[in-house]
């Protein structure tokens, strides 16, 4: 008799969460953004010699230097093959301006304090450490990042390294430097601590990109993210068993947390894996988390690894 009262009771939990989440995706449309986006990169590359001062007078902070150094720079091949390149790639970016401003607009709805910067597209001799850069009130995307693992100007780059120079992962990059200012960093130094720094990050992603797949978020294949899905529990086992929760290692950032071609667990699995699987770990602990306590957002990016991981009841897939 007690069975169909659970069955109705499962589907009235759905219907009503399928109806909030309605209701915030309604909300979040209507919120009014002002996002500009300029191409600098294409102005630069078109502008010639005298076209300078008024790019000057335009953006005076990204001309630090003498005239005779953009000149030269806008007369020399290399340069001129990698402005061609971008503007090949690049020669459309209604699709990334498009999920910009969807990103844009949902920050905007959990963050409304945070100012929405401008976005200006430039070229920075591909510096993929510095791919993205935010500031107060100015985002700079270096395009010339994004133009596909291939890419013959990647080619003395690591694989793990070049596969994540690809346009699909701008608005993903985009949202991992807004997390860095919203996202407190742990003041404990232990391992548990670490993995949920980098789990309310992607958790965050989760709010921000509500329709990117799991592994643009977090920069694996989709054969990665199956990996790490469907070696979750041993993962998790490995963690456990070894202690590592609550060490203060550093070199388990090495092994499990930093970008690397894959983790380092010390077994021959090793080659089979992603890396970062410390990372994905403790976004599955922030998801269960937040599943299972009456947490707002902005609350969850402050509270401690350890009462999350109390809290969050986390059972790795298995």
């Amino acid at each position: 008799m007690k069975k169909p009262f659970f069955i109705v009771l499962s589907i009235l939990l759905i219907f009503i969460g399928c109806n909030d989440s309605d209701k915030i995706k309604e909300e979040i449309s209507k919120v009014p953004l002002d996002l500009k986006i300029e191409r600098f990169d294409r102005l630069f590359a078109e502008s010639g010699e005298d076209g300078l001062p008024r790019l000057r007078k335009m953006y005076p902070y990204l001309f630090p230097a003498p005239d005779s150094v953009w000149i030269a720079k806008m007369k020399d091949s290399l340069q001129i093959e990698l402005f061609q390149q971008v503007g090949n790639t690049f020669n459309s970016f209604e699709d990334e301006e498009e999920s910009l401003v969807d990103l844009f607009r949902h920050i905007k709805f959990y963050f409304p304090e945070q100012k929405t910067p401008k976005i200006i597209t430039v070229t920075n001799d591909v510096d993929f450490d510095n791919r993205i850069i935010l500031a107060d009130t100015l985002l700079f995307i270096g395009l010339d990042n994004y133009l596909g693992a291939q890419h013959k100007y990647y080619g003395g780059f690591q694989r793990y390294v070049a596969k994540i120079l690809d346009r699909k992962f701008i608005v993903s990059d985009v949202a991992s430097a807004f997390a860095k200012k919203v996202v407190p960093r742990p003041r404990d130094r232990s391992y548990l601590a670490r993995m949920i720094y980098f789990g309310k990050e992607l958790y965050l992603k989760d709010k921000l990109m509500p329709y990117a797949k799991d592994e643009i978020k977090i920069g694996y294949s989709e054969d990665e993210m199956d990996w790490a899905m469907a070696n979750e529990e041993p993962i998790w086992r490995n963690f456990v068993e070894n202690e590592y929760l609550y060490s203060t290692e550093t070199r388990l950032n090495q092994r499990f947390l930093d970008p690397a071609p894959f983790s380092k667990f010390g077994l021959e699995l090793d080659n089979e894996s992603p890396g970062r699987l410390g990372r994905y770990i403790g976004w599955q602990i922030v998801r269960a988390f937040m599943d299972n306590n009456d947490v707002d957002l902005k609350q969850l990016l402050t509270m401690p690894a350890e009462e999350i991981f109390k809290k969050s009841n986390y059972k790795p897939r298995s």
